[in-house]
């Protein structure tokens, strides 16, 4: 019977009219096996059946052939039965190989996995049914993870544990007592059949108990030739339990001598397994810490006021357009804007920032804050995962789940490391058996089982992802947002940081800095009348003066007969004096020797000086400036002593950007400098330092954002710039710069530790559990202490990655 043609529905982009949708449906058809396509330019999509067997990838290269695209789609599953490193690698390898998969994505911290591939073309089915053939289940993603091991999962883990445990200690006990007896010419705590059948009863009980996970997904993958840790495991502990039933049952058809019993190595195997992985299960459950305090502030109910009434409805319900209200110490429930009240919010979930911020009507609030002391009512704005909860949340998990080019190298050991460890116990088994003294038999088992068990790649598996999980979630705790994994290793390669100046590095709003009267002027008097004529210009400077006067709270004077010259001042009458305000051009005639020494103080210094006159003589001069931020000064000190450039680009005059540059310490700067040419600066610094590092805010950043190896984007500024970075300043403050480079060199320093102790485990052991030292009359590792040192060298670097926490 033939199977049905499968129904696809197509986004498209880039059609624009009727030809458009033409030309798409001529291409589609075709392609073969593809039938009954329409093609509808409102929706943008194309709906169409295919034939089962063609490859639905073939539609994506018609459809981009002709000049048009299909979007990227995203789908992630949770997996279940992931235990090592080459789990993930065999669910990458089954992934790719679905039809129409661009890329995928395991990640073993998480349990997750994230596939590519052109949007309508990869049903989720073909996805499940291909994790399932490869012998996991696949689970869909909840909406807000909490953890990337599930409380379920640990609490079974520590229930077989302990079920694994106790059945374990009989064994251990009759098995140390039968030792205890010989060596005392005795007889033990049984008689040695008596002994070994009571063992194997117990031994029979843990393996097809508790230690039944390992046999029932290890044994099928070393059927379909893709064995894993768990095959690892359950040759290991199966190879002990059959060699010690068929001693215990059918003594005769071992050698003579060899008939001895192991059922303590494969009971204590299973439970030192199961430790190991109870650990990590509640360890990897830590990792997602920060995700899981994220997800926690959101509050679950919110008053809404409706008809001048409070009701306490759950916060999914609420709308945009909703009025709510906030009252002391609790949450906001969504984003929105103080329409009513006045209180101080603590934003410090956002921004890594301490001290509350101050809100009045008309200002921004975001939900998940905290409400200080005043009753706020806020209309909301956006609601569910439109919220910046949400979106940080995303992120976080984005950057969680990523993979990093370091990892490389480990994916690519971790494909061949399993099928190696398989073929060096076979060949430790046949080397023993070959050249020790009979019998050997016994000795040969043994070893070959310690290899299989000391092998095991979970560590390898960790390494990298855990510190991933550990280090982001830390840095959003500090309002660092690393919008990709791969940001974090490329951030730690960057040798120089340019910065943009306006809003960067100062406030991004002038304010009035200095003001000088000439002898015999009061500078209140000078500033009022000069803030009366700058009441009828909307030049930024001239809201500066205004600004300033309000601030001391100054009467303004009248004002009449004003006029203003483009490029030059304004004058004007206040209070019945003639009044001019602008350079020393617009002043010309006027004797200003005894300011101009001050102006050109003031200029060099990056401000820009004004001249005031009263009645035609020269009163004062006044800077204004766009003040240089708190924080400025530390980030470039913080930098520099890192071994950083820093250079500053800006589209700014050179007199009042080298005088800022002057002022933080910066060497080298870039002025006058217009969007594009801000990604021509980045060019030009990369090639004279290395990789770069642009820190920005405006949407005139976005080009250079893009174009350096990392872009980070002040979290106060554009949503074009934050969209165009790589790392989100949440703060807004430029001294974060340094933490997130601190962050990140932590990470990858964390990584490399983690990376280096899995191989080295592994390969200064295998040795050691082969029985090399044994044979030149040194120790032997025993499948027991393998299993355990396997479990040890997880929770070592489980434990090494949650370091990250408190750096």
């Amino acid at each position: 019977m033939t199977a049905p043609a499968r129904h696809l529905t197509l986004p498209v982009e880039g059609m624009t009219c009727a030809s458009c949708t033409s030309r798409v449906e001529r291409v589609l058809k075709q392609v073969p096996g593809v039938q009954a396509v329409a093609v509808n330019l409102a929706t943008g999509r194309a709906t169409l059946d295919l034939a089962p067997d063609n490859d639905p990838t073939a539609l994506t290269e018609a459809v981009e052939g002709a000049g048009y695209a299909v979007p990227e789609a995203v789908s992630e599953l949770a997996v279940e039965g992931m235990t090592c490193a080459s789990c993930t690698g065999r669910v990458e390898r089954v992934l790719k190989a679905v039809p129409g998969v661009r890329e995928t994505s395991a990640n073993l911290a998480t349990g997750r996995v994230t596939v590519r591939h052109p949007a309508g073309l990869v049903p989720l089915e073909a996805l499940e049914a291909a994790i399932r053939e490869a012998g996991y289940e696949p689970r869909p993603v909840p909406a807000a993870a909490t953890a990337p091991a599930s409380p379920r999962e640990a609490e079974t883990l520590t229930r077989d544990l302990i079920l694994a445990a106790l059945l374990s200690l009989p064994v251990v006990v009759l098995d140390m007592g039968s030792h205890l007896g010989s060596h005392l010419a005795g007889r033990g705590l049984l008689p040695g059949p008596w002994s070994a059948g009571i063992q194997a009863v117990f031994a029979t009980l843990v393996l097809f108990g508790p230690g039944r996970r390992f046999f029932a997904c290890g044994l099928p993958g070393l059927v379909r030739g893709h064995p894993d840790m768990n095959a690892l495991v359950a040759l290991g502990a199966g190879a002990a339990y059959l060699y010690s039933l068929v001693a215990t049952i059918a003594p005769g058809l071992l050698p003579v001598g060899a008939a001895h019993v192991y059922f303590e190595a494969s009971v204590l195997i299973v439970t030192l397994i199961l430790t190991g992985r109870s650990l990590e299960a509640r360890a990897r459950g830590r990792t997602g810490a920060a995700v899981a305090r994220l997800v926690g502030l959101a509050p679950k109910t919110a008053l809404l006021l409706r008809d001048g009434a409070e009701t306490e409805v759950p916060a999914a319900d609420l709308a945009v357009g909703d009025h709510v209200r906030v009252r002391p110490g609790e949450r906001l429930p969504a984003d929105g804007r103080v329409i009513e009240g006045r209180s101080r919010v603590d934003e410090s979930m956002l921004t890594g920032e301490p001290m509350p911020v101050a809100k009045e009507p008309g200002d921004a609030v975001t939900g998940g804050t905290v409400n200080g002391t005043g009753a706020l009512t806020v209309a909301v704005e956006r609601v569910g995962a439109d919220t910046a909860l949400a979106q940080i949340v995303r992120m976080v998990e984005a950057a969680q789940g990523a993979k990093l080019p370091i990892q490389a190298l480990a994916d690519r050991v971790t494909a061949w490391f399993v099928p190696a460890v398989l073929a060096l116990a076979l060949v430790t088994g046949l080397a023993w058996l070959a050249f020790a003294p009979a019998p050997a038999l016994g000795e040969a088992l043994v070893h070959a089982v310690a290899v299989l068990i000391i092998a095991c790649p979970c560590a390898m598996g960790l390494a990298t992802p855990t510190s991933i999980m550990v280090g982001t979630g830390r840095a959003a705790e500090s309002g660092v947002l690393f919008r990709s994994g791969q940001a974090l290793q490329a951030l730690e390669e960057v040798r120089v940081v340019a910065f943009d100046k306006t809003g960067t590095l100062t406030a991004g709003h002038p304010s009035l800095t200095d003001l000088i009267p000439a002898p015999g002027f009061d500078p209140d008097t000078v500033l009022a009348a000069a803030a009366a004529l700058e009441t009828r210009s909307e030049h930024p400077i001239a809201r500066a003066i205004v600004a300033a006067a309000a601030e001391k709270a100054l009467a303004l004077p009248p004002v009449s007969a004003f006029a203003a010259v483009p490029g030059h001042g304004i004058s004007g009458r206040a209070g019945g004096r003639a009044v001019a305000v602008g350079a020393a051009r617009h002043l010309a005639g006027l004797d200003l020797s005894g300011l101009a020494p001050q102006a050109e103080r003031l200029a060099a210094q990056g401000r820009s000086p004004l001249y005031v006159a009263l009645d035609g003589v020269p009163a004062a001069v006044l800077a204004v400036s766009d003040p240089i931020k708190p924080g400025a000064a530390e980030a470039v000190r913080a930098l520099t002593a890192q071994g950083l450039a820093v250079a500053l680009v800006t589209g700014d005059d050179r007199r009042t950007a080298e005088g800022v540059a002057r002022t933080l310490g910066i060497a080298t700067v870039l002025a006058e400098v217009l969007p594009q040419g801000k990604r021509d600066a980045v060019q030009a610094l990369r090639a004279q330092y290395g990789p770069v590092a642009f820190v920005g805010d405006g949407i005139n950043d976005a080009p250079a954002l893009a174009e350096a190896e990392i872009g980070l984007a002040l979290g106060t500024g554009t949503d074009v710039a934050v969209e165009s970075a790589d790392v989100v300043l949440m703060a807004g403050d430029p001294a974060t710069v340094a933490e997130a480079l601190r962050l990140s060199r932590s990470v990858m320093r964390n990584i490399r530790q983690n990376l280096f102790w899995a191989f080295a485990y592994n390969v200064a052991l295998i040795p050691v559990a082969a029985g090399l030292l044994r044979a030149v009359g040194g120790p032997s590792l025993s499948p027991v202490l393998a299993a355990g040192a396997m479990a040890l060298s997880s929770v070592f670097v489980l434990g090494n990655a949650l370091r990250l926490r408190s750096v």
